[in-house]
């Protein structure tokens, strides 16, 4: 029994001066950074993956993912990985704020992206703004956001309707005239795009009659009707996702192509694609374009993505590749994750040129967070020389000139206290 204790008192010393050891090693190599390295850079992102919306949310994610994997692949964000918690909003308020407190109490990321809804993007910033949480808000766009009550820490990629609609209006009124008909999603994103059009369309002394509808309406006979008797220059269908590939179809079931002309401010590649080759038509703005044949960025960048996932970047595509890039951006010049440090980071940064993908100087705005990129005006088309080319462009519209001041906006920002 005597002989066992005393191997047991050596080997314990032995053990402890080994573990000794070991310690002082691991402290002052860098194993024990490399370890804190594995820590993710957690990026929260809340969109509505199912409902009427749901295949712009998808291409959103799938530009974050792509990003994310981009991004990995070059030793992540400030060393560390980067790893996307994806949560789905079912385009509901109510939802996508306890995805989004999940996400940041229970998950512990660092930023949050969403949504395309503009009334829960609105409801997360509250969110967000308590918890001084980073926020990017890739594609929802009305004005309030980065305007009337605009935040410290978000941020926004998309356009404010307002640049939208005033980018687009000098286009239909020249082309077809001044008398509209307005066909509108009776939510946040609709009211605020209607207002920016009349008051476009006022300018130019124009009149006009429409609309609002629910987000997720299926019939538009009835308001259909209404817009043949009243006569209009031009019918603008202001609908998204689903809802307005069932308008588009009506229209031209109705026969309607033939007596008005069709625009207003989107018709994204994914719509556009889902609808019948006589509905591929009408005026319109992209927020971003895939064919740049001029920008080599662009062109390299198209090539990739088609092949890592097999389909062509849209504008939603882009967005979210911009969102997870802008975090990689800011946290590298902030060098930190704290909300507060990479807000003031970003503003006024000029994403570079691999990220812009366009022409010119494309910044976050200091004075309200709004990203000025161009936007790309121009005619929707059934397919020319492959299945996404729906689309050709006319002219691009400085995201500076069609935002107006941020005075005009109404942002008072507030510093975090």
């Amino acid at each position: 029994m005597a002989t066992s204790h005393r191997i047991w008192s050596v080997d314990r010393r032995t053990l402890l001066k080994t573990s000794a050891a070991i310690a002082a090693v691991q402290f002052a190599s860098p194993f024990i950074i490399k370890a804190r390295g594995d820590t993710p850079v957690k990026i929260g992102m809340v969109d509505p993956l199912t409902g009427v919306l749901s295949a712009l949310a998808q291409s959103e994610v799938d530009g974050a993912k792509y990003a994310e994997a981009e991004i990995n692949k070059k030793g992540g964000i400030l060393g560390r990985p980067v790893q996307l918690l994806v949560e789905d909003s079912a385009n509901d308020v109510g939802t996508g704020v306890q995805k989004t407190r999940k996400l940041i109490d229970r998950d512990n990321v660092d930023v949050i992206f969403g949504d395309v809804n503009s009334g829960i993007a609105y409801a997360m910033a509250q969110v967000t703004t308590e918890k001084k949480v980073l926020h990017i808000v890739p594609g929802g766009h009305t004005d309030p956001i980065t305007g009337t009550n605009c935040k410290w820490n978000v941020f926004r990629i998309c356009n404010t309707t307002t640049m939208d609609a005033s980018a687009i209006t000098p286009e239909l009124v020249k082309k077809f005239g001044k008398k509209w008909f307005f066909i509108t999603p009776d939510y946040a994103y609709g009211h605020t795009l209607q207002d920016a059009f009349v008051k476009a369309l006022q300018k130019s002394g124009g009149t006009f009659e429409g609309d609002m509808l629910p987000i997720n309406n299926t019939d538009f006979s009835a308001t259909l009707i209404k817009a043949k008797s009243y006569k209009p220059n031009v019918l603008l269908n202001n609908m998204g996702g689903l809802t307005q590939i069932n308008c588009m179809k009506q229209f031209t079931q109705f026969g309607m192509q033939k007596e008005m002309a069709l625009g207003g401010a989107l018709f994204e590649l994914e719509s556009i694609k889902g609808c019948p080759p006589d509905a591929q038509a009408g005026w319109w703005d992209m927020e971003w374009w895939w064919k740049q044949p001029n920008v080599p960025e662009v062109v390299k960048f198209v090539a990739d993505y088609r092949a890592a996932t097999k389909k062509t970047p849209s504008a939603r595509d882009w967005f979210g590749y911009v969102a997870v890039q802008t975090v990689r951006l800011a946290a590298e010049k902030a060098k930190s994750l704290e909300g507060p440090k990479m807000a003031k980071a970003l503003e006024d940064m000029e994403l570079p040129p691999d990220v812009a993908l366009q022409p010119g100087k494309v910044r976050y705005r200091a004075g309200d967070h709004e990203l000025m990129p161009n936007i790309f005006v121009g005619e929707a088309h059934p397919p020319k020389s492959g299945p996404d080319d729906v689309f050709t462009v006319s002219s691009l519209v400085s995201g500076e000139e069609a935002a107006g001041s941020v005075a005009d906006t109404g942002c008072k920002m507030v510093e975090p206290s």
